[in-house]
């Protein structure tokens, strides 16, 4: 089933790289020609996960303090996180996602320069048989005997045929590859020669140089890649692109000095287009994220202009309204009455120092004295 599914995957790598080679007639010309059109194909793909990335890192600052706010409480300060990548666009594992892309690309492009006979021409077994055949009639012997050499030996008979193509001439589908590139053999791995370094010229140091570079790239690549991270020792985003830093340039120079130089070529290829395309999406999606802050700052003005003024009216509809219910109570307000003076009880009830001794009903008339 794997093996159905990694041959599927092979069909357009295969098909690409083909078309290239049949175009140049080079085999290292048409290695990074098919990388810049995988770099190409998957643009679209990698432009969102690189403004979420760049995005992510200019509001590291907001993330720390969230952090340090929440730091003793770990739900809460995930809860103010995924508010903030929601609220700013942030995808925090875009970034690391298509950072592996490249791998499973190198392992199918690994099997089409391992075999180029059923990968890359895409010949059925029958005919790679036949192939088989009439090379060991004109002198072709194969490896059998286990080790890297069997393990290559596709790589052998096609070079193998290139060398002796005209006798081939009757098999259809079949390409002559021609594996030299720069005066170097595609198909070694620098671990089979390097102990050779000072005695094999150019084909030797060449094929170590591969590796080297390749590394060399891919660590400054990082470098571009990661540029205007934070720079917080602590931040988990700036320990896990410190890490891909140290160790993709690592894993370039296991691939290579272990595998087939043309991996290393890739690798190359790679590790300079995506440089060229990371300084330009940097400077393209910084300035337009500053737009964007200072049209997000501008719009905050003016939100905040608003409100003021609406709190405004607001109290001054308030002041109206309260003036004018003021105005109303005093209009309704009961008009006082005067109190009716009448003859004071005082002096008509005295009875010497006694102001009130005769009281009210007295009258002294009553009795006709």
């Amino acid at each position: 089933m794997f093996s159905t599914i990694g041959y599927l995957i092979c069909i357009p790598f295969a098909w690409i790289l083909r078309a290239f080679y049949s175009l140049t007639q080079s085999y290292g010309l048409a290695l990074i020609l098919f990388t810049l059109v995988v770099k190409l194909v998957l643009l679209p793909f990698q432009l969102k996960s690189k403004k979420s990335m760049l995005r992510m890192n200019r509001f590291q600052p907001k993330m720390r303090e969230i952090q340090e706010k929440y730091a003793n409480n770990q739900q809460k300060m995930n809860e103010e996180l995924q508010l903030l990548y929601a609220k700013e666009g942030i995808n925090p594992m875009s970034g690391c996602l298509w950072s592996f892309l490249p791998i499973p690309i190198i392992i199918a492009l690994y099997s089409i320069i391992r075999m180029p006979l059923t990968r890359l021409m895409m010949l059925p077994n029958e005919t790679v048989e036949t192939v088989r055949g009439i090379a060991e009639g004109i002198g072709y012997a194969a490896a059998t005997s286990g080790g890297r050499a069997s393990f290559y030996e596709e790589i052998q008979l096609a070079q193998f045929i290139n060398n002796h193509f005209d006798s081939f001439s009757g098999v259809k589908g079949l390409l002559r590859v021609d594996y030299s590139f720069l005066g170097l053999d595609l198909t070694v791995a620098p671990t089979e020669v390097w102990k050779q370094l000072l005695t094999g010229g150019w084909p030797v140091v060449g094929l170590v140089l591969i590796p080297v570079i390749s590394a060399a790239l891919s660590f400054f690549q990082s470098k571009v890649a990661t540029a205007g991270n934070a720079q917080n020792g602590d931040d988990p985003g700036a320990r896990t692109g410190r890490s891909m830093m140290y160790m993709m340039p690592l894993v370039s120079l296991w691939i290579g000095f272990t595998l087939p130089a043309a991996l290393g070529v890739y690798w190359i290829a790679n590790s300079a287009f995506q440089i060229v395309q990371d300084v330009i999406l940097n400077k393209v999606f910084s300035e337009q994220m500053e737009r964007e802050e200072t049209e997000r700052e501008r719009e905050k003005r003016e939100e905040r202009v608003a409100k003021l003024m609406e709190a405004r009216e607001r109290q001054r509809a308030y002041q109206e309204q309260a003036n004018s219910g003021k105005k109303q109570s005093q209009k309704k307000q009961p008009e006082k009455r005067p109190e009716k003076k009448g003859a004071s009880t005082t002096e008509a009830g005295r009875l010497g120092d006694r102001p009130y001794a005769r009281g009210r009903s007295y009258d002294p008339e009553r009795y006709g004295e």
